[in-house]
């Protein structure tokens, strides 16, 4: 055993490989908190989260609250007499007494290197913008939105046409990682955390519906990084015509190419569009209710011509 006695707070995807990494280190883990399950797939058949997955395999206590911010949840929490709670992307607030429960506090792991990009959706919202570095860092929770001290983080860049899931992938590896030292210097007492500068802050929010849709009137970088910032999900669309029918199509990956015309003009038969700007060819696409498919075999079902204005 490690000697301290943990809480883990996650549920999607990003987290799991936090929770495995503790897990395979031995460290105690008192309970897991996630996301309770809910409806999903076309059956709507109730789903539980990645993590809640892996710590029901790992025999590991669930709970699952859908609020903190009563006494009874707090009192729960607090009698698990945990040493220190390990947050990564859990998706509920946290009130003071459950910051505070904890004896050492509430370690969080956000995608982004603080204070750039606090907030719910750092990996996407840094390729959208452009960035070509981020980072990944462990931070003490306080009650503010991600503006606890920093103690320890790591660049990471951005390659030019990497998407969000890859950063993502990425990241939650490297992140496990981050996680496991920071509890290693915490058991040493060596744990040092730095307070966040103000300058240079910008906030995250939640990716909404209305910011999917591609807008061709856009330059063409601004239009790869829009799609490689959304992909796999939600992922970036577009209305294609065919038969005097719209269908809505995803556009998952695209490079930058050359070329000008009419915004949202095919300019070839190869799927190279026209941007208010230069030109971006799309590599990668997916109809609805199909598989994402190679713009070549996307192409021989659903062929594009030149001169097609996609919407």
């Amino acid at each position: 055993m490690t000697g301290l006695r943990l809480v883990f707070m996650g549920t999607p995807d990003f987290a799991v490989p936090t929770l495995t990494g503790l897990i395979g280190a031995g460290y105690e883990v008192a309970g897991v908190y996630t996301q309770p399950p809910r409806p999903a797939g076309r059956g709507m058949a109730e789903r539980k989260s990645p993590v809640h997955g892996v710590a029901d395999q790992a025999g590991l206590p669930v709970l699952t609250p859908t609020t903190l911010k009563d006494a009874a949840a707090q009192a729960e929490l607090a009698g698990l007499g945990a040493d220190v709670a390990v947050v990564v992307a859990y998706g509920l607030i946290l009130p003071k007494p459950v910051l505070e429960a904890p004896r050492h506090g509430c370690l969080n792991l956000h995608g982004s290197y603080l204070p750039r990009w606090r907030g719910a959706a750092p990996i996407q919202r840094a390729i959208l913008a452009g960035d070509t570095e981020t980072g990944i860092m462990v931070m003490r929770m306080d009650e503010g939105l991600d503006t606890g001290p920093v103690c320890l983080g790591e660049r990471v860049p951005i390659g030019a046409d990497m998407t969000a899931g890859e950063l993502h992938d990425e990241m939650a590896t490297l992140g496990a990682d981050l996680m496991l030292r920071a509890l290693a210097a915490l058991a040493r007492g060596s744990l040092d955390c730095t307070p966040q500068p103000e300058e240079g802050a910008s906030y995250a929010p939640k990716i909404e519906k209305a910011e999917t849709r591609i807008d061709w009137a856009r330059p063409a970088g601004e239009v790869h990084n829009h799609i490689r910032g959304l992909s796999p999900f939600p992922g970036a669309w577009c209305e294609l015509e065919r038969a005097g029918k719209r269908e809505r199509v995803k556009i998952l990956r695209a490079e930058r190419a050359d070329g000008a015309g009419a915004p949202g003009e095919a300019l070839d038969d190869a799927l190279r569009i026209a941007c208010g700007e230069e030109a971006v060819r799309l590599t990668q696409l997916q109809r609805a209710g199909k598989q994402p498919a190679a713009a070549g075999d996307f192409l021989r079902g659903f062929p594009v011509q030149a001169g097609t204005r996609l919407l």
